[in-house]
């Protein structure tokens, strides 16, 4: 089953199209990697999956039933820009107060289950305001937890952090989804550590949902290569093509890229011999940044 189906969704503010006729399937159980520049329609994408905006058309179902229904808004738990905390209140009792406005039973009980759930139970009694960042962000994400849905959006929830914090709000999403599996569709800007925990990827341009792909397929599709910075590139890279037959050469500005071979000992041994002085060569692995950008035709995203 999917966590999140949406068939032509698409959102216009002010005949302005912000989101355009999208198709967006995240499978249950999944961490769902969103990527996309600003203002490419990430958010309003979410907050349509949310319920928090109305399509201007097309549809959305979660776990199979549609979002218009009331116990199916009820599974879900969202996080987008900043949590809403009373910075006067300490973090449990921001919990207490959240699970009071929803409606559930035993908000205490739950709200101690959410601040372990998110390792913060020796910060319960601080107030949010003497919080650290990464420790108000787990916060809010205890807070979306507090209805215990099955699905959690959660919008550039790492945006900001520190080293430290990332580390740990890492290990909360990786609680969440492989010891309680929870789905959880995420954006952020820093995709090499959203590459540490997703399943799968949704990559949005200008409104318009351009790719998805399992982890799996995009490490199949990502293609390693030698890269090679020598004296001469140019020649080189014809010397390379020349020689090794297999290989796939282009040069960049920062020096050969050659696929199809990976033996970095061969190469350097054979421009060598053939008068080109190699400065550098090693194998370098692709990664989801590259493969964005690729993607994007090379440009920022940020």
């Amino acid at each position: 089953m999917n966590a999140i189906y949406a068939e032509e969704l698409s959102k216009s503010y002010g005949g302005k199209i912000a989101v355009d006729n999208i198709n967006l399937v995240v499978p249950e159980g999944s961490i769902y990697g969103f990527i996309g520049r600003n203002g490419a329609g990430k958010t309003t994408t979410q907050k349509m999956v949310c319920g928090l905006a109305r399509p201007s058309s097309g549809n959305v179902s979660l776990f199979g039933n549609p979002i218009g229904k009331q116990d199916v808004r009820e599974q879900v738990g969202v996080l987008i820009e900043q949590p809403a905390l009373y910075p006067e209140l300490s973090a449990y009792e921001n919990l207490v107060l959240q699970g009071l406005n929803i409606g559930i039973e035993n908000p205490k009980d739950q709200a101690h289950n959410s601040l372990e759930m998110v390792d913060l139970t020796e910060s319960a009694d601080k107030k949010s305001k003497q919080l650290s960042l990464g420790m108000r962000q787990r916060l809010g994400v205890a807070v979306a937890m507090m209805g215990s849905p099955k699905l959690l959006v959660l919008d550039e929830p790492i945006n900001g952090l520190d080293p430290q914090g990332i580390i740990e709000m890492r290990g909360v999403f990786e609680k969440l989804n492989q010891e309680m599996g929870i789905t959880i569709f995420i954006s952020s800007h820093i995709l090499g550590e959203l590459s540490r925990i997703a399943t799968h990827y949704g990559i949005i341009n200008d409104g318009r949902l351009i790719q998805q792909i399992s982890a799996v397929e995009l490490a199949a599709r990502s293609r390693d290569y030698l890269l090679v910075k020598a004296s001469d590139n140019n020649k080189a890279c014809r010397m390379i093509q020349e020689k090794f037959s297999q290989s796939e050469c282009s040069v960049h500005d920062d020096g050969i890229h050659v696929f199809g071979v990976k033996n970095s000992g061969e190469v350097n041994w054979f421009l060598w011999n053939n008068g080109i002085v190699v400065d550098e060569i090693y194998l370098h692995q692709q990664d989801l940044e590259e493969y964005f950008l690729r993607l994007m035709g090379g440009s920022q995203y940020a």
